[in-house]
This record gives C-alpha cells, structure tokens and sequence, in this order.
C-alpha cells in the first residue's frame, strides 16, 4: 500500500486538560497542531502577501472550491500548475468540498441522490455539484488536503432530516473516495454530520471511519447554534475519531472557541472572522475587542495592542488606523487584518506552549479573565 500524502504524528497529550499536542506532515510541509488556518477564499487571503503569511508563522491556509471553480475556474489553475503555483505559496492548502457555499448562497437549491441544483451567487445560471465534480475540481486545484462533498444541514434541523441528511453524506463520502484521481499526491478528508444528536454523530462517525480517510472534518458547527452547544457536541464527537489521524473543526475562529476546541481535542480550526471584522475596524487584542473607528481613538496614539509584536502594532497608531479605516483606505484594511491573523497564530502557537508545558487548563483562565469572557452576558465575536 502506498504512502498516504497527509500524517499525523502525536507529541504529547496535556495532563491538564488532555488537549493534544501534535504535527500533521504534507506534501508541502509540516506544521505543529492545534493549528489555525487563515483563509484564502479565492487563493489569497485577503489583502495579504504570501510573505506576510509566512512571517506571521502560517503553515498550511485554506482555498474554496466553489469560489474557485467560478472564478477563474479550476481548468486555468490547472494549466497554472496547481494552486501553489498560481498563488504564489509553497506550503500547505487545504480546499472545502463547495458544500457549505452551496447551502449558504444560494437561494434556489435542490438536493438530489446524484448532487445538488443550484443557482450561480454571481449571475444565476444554474448549475450542478455533485461528490464527483468536487473531487474533479479539487485534484485539479492541487491541494494537500480535499475535502469530502457533503450535506450542511441548518441548525437547528428535525431530526428525521438530519438523520436522512448524514445517510446521504455518508454515500456521498463513499463515491468521492471512488472518484478522488490522485490519492497519492493529495489527502482527501470525510466530514462527521449529525447537528446536536449524539446518536447521529456516532453513526456519521462510524460510516466515516470504515473508509478510512485520512483525516476527519467535525461540520454543521459554528452555524448559529450557541456556544455551549458547540462545546457539548464537540465533547461526544471528538473522542469517536480516530486517535491517529487529525481532527479538524470546520469554520470556527473566535479566541474563546479555538481554545475551548483545542481543550476537546480539535487539532485544525478555520475561519474568515480575523480578515472579515478586520475590514469594519474590530481588532483581537490581549484585552479584548477594539473597534477601531470608535471616537475615542481619534488622539490615540497608542499600538492596536502593547503586548502585540506584530508589525502593524511595532510601526502604526491607533489614531492613524482609525483614520485609514475611516476613509475606506486599503493600507487601514492590511494592517487590520496583519494583526487579528497575526492576533490568532500567536494565540495557537501559546495553546501549545501551553499543552508542551501542561498548563492549558490555566492558560484558559488566565485568557479569559483578560478577555472579559468569564463576565455575565459576555459576547464573543
């Protein structure tokens, strides 16, 4: 039997909180986990150059599928090389199936055995997914990581729909491991359904496993549901995967969850919320949220963070932030962004420090005491 492209070696498990420190090898590299994964929607992250990436210390980001497959099309990248060449970055991508921006943007859909109808968000021409076209797309595209096509149910969801819903996301994960043309170059990963019952996950989870991919995606979180829903579902789900393999929690990126994630064993975590309230002015720093655009830093010639060494907070003040946001300057929008990406490695690169030296558990605390987290009512982003 071949190499598979992607493995994951464990390090060691917190005895604080049984979080666990680890390292999932690509074919373009290595990065240590817990791990959070900037987004790159239509191959870049948004504003930032691949070097500025790499100088905040990014492993591995993550492309989408859909976006891609409209603009330009995977054809084009293909013809560039691959993702890696056309954008310019040599080290790890991982690629969603599509799924979610299927069920999220458009308006007319309808689910069907063989895949899903669906209008373009863009123009509304109608057009067809299916596991097949998924894995199509994404071996075109080149990443190091696929993932598997499947339903993303809404929350909250019937159960009877939801237990029809994880049945067909099991097939589905069937026939994209029979249609994935270049499994010895790029990981394809099953994605475990099943909304809040636990019944339902178990059976996504076991269906999933006895194909034995690569690594298992924990979807339909971080959909509207609240916090301590995630955190329940995330306490049954995460032990039924495989001990061996990473466990990667789909669309999730606020300080609090990434942390209350990697403590119920998570390893990857995604998101765009650090680029997106970057755009309107709303910074992550040490002692919370803020917004930059606010009046009272009109004269603020602080940092965004005085404990913050990135280079937005080393050479840029709060006043002069406020001011490029406020005029809708591009430059205000990069150093927002540099910092919350920033804000979010760094905070990952501490969880591990964290688990290596078995002090999560206080390293939590002490974060969300600074955070205002622990405070009655407290919002998160």
């Amino acid at each position: 039997m071949s190499q598979q492209p992607i493995r994951y070696e464990f390090i060691k498990a917190c005895k604080q909180t049984g979080a666990r420190l680890g390292k999932v090898h690509t074919p373009h590299g290595s990065f240590e986990t817990p791990v959070f994964m900037p987004v790159g929607t239509l191959a870049t992250v948004k504003t930032m150059a691949p070097e500025e990436l790499k100088e905040m210390g990014a492993g591995i980001i993550l492309s989408n599928t859909y976006h891609l497959w409209l603009r330009p099309g995977h054809e084009i990248v293909k013809e560039a090389g691959g993702l890696h060449k056309f954008m310019n970055w040599d080290r790890a991508i991982l690629t969603d199936s599509g799924g979610f921006q299927v069920f999220s943007l458009s308006e007319f859909r309808k689910i069907e055995e063989e895949g899903v109808h669906f209008r373009n968000h863009l123009n509304g021409d109608k057009l067809f997914l299916s596991p097949e076209k998924a894995m199509d797309i994404q071996n075109a595209l080149g990443s190091d990581i696929m993932m598997a096509f499947d339903e993303c149910p809404p929350y909250p969801a019937e159960y009877d729909y939801m237990k029809r819903s994880v049945e067909r996301t099991s097939r589905w994960a069937e026939r994209c491991l029979a249609a994935h043309k270049r499994p010895d170059e790029q990981g394809l990963f099953g994605i475990v359904q099943g909304g809040e019952y636990e019944e339902l996950r178990k059976q996504s989870a076991k269906d999933l496993i006895s194909l034995d991919f690569p690594g298992y995606a924990i979807g339909g979180l971080s959909v509207g549901e609240p916090k301590d829903v995630m955190n329940r579902v995330l306490e049954f789900t995460t032990p039924l995967l495989p001990a061996d393999k990473p466990r990667y929690l789909m669309g999730v990126g606020s300080p609090d969850s990434l942390i209350d994630g990697a403590i119920r064993g998570v390893d990857m975590f995604d998101c765009v919320l650090p680029t997106r309230i970057a755009r309107n002015g709303t910074l992550m720093t040490s002692e919370g949220r803020l917004v930059v655009k606010n009046a009272k830093y009109e004269r603020d010639f602080r940092p965004i963070d005085e404990h913050c060494d990135c280079y937005t907070c080393r050479n840029y003040s709060r006043a002069y932030i406020r001011h490029l946001i406020r005029c809708n300057e591009t430059f205000g929008i990069r150093l927002t962004s540099y910092h919350n990406l920033y804000f979010l490695l760094k905070l990952m690169g501490q969880v591990r420090e964290a688990i290596r030296e078995d002090r999560l558990g206080d390293f939590r605390e002490e974060f969300f005491e600074r955070y205002g987290f622990n405070k009655p009512n407290a919002k998160s982003f």
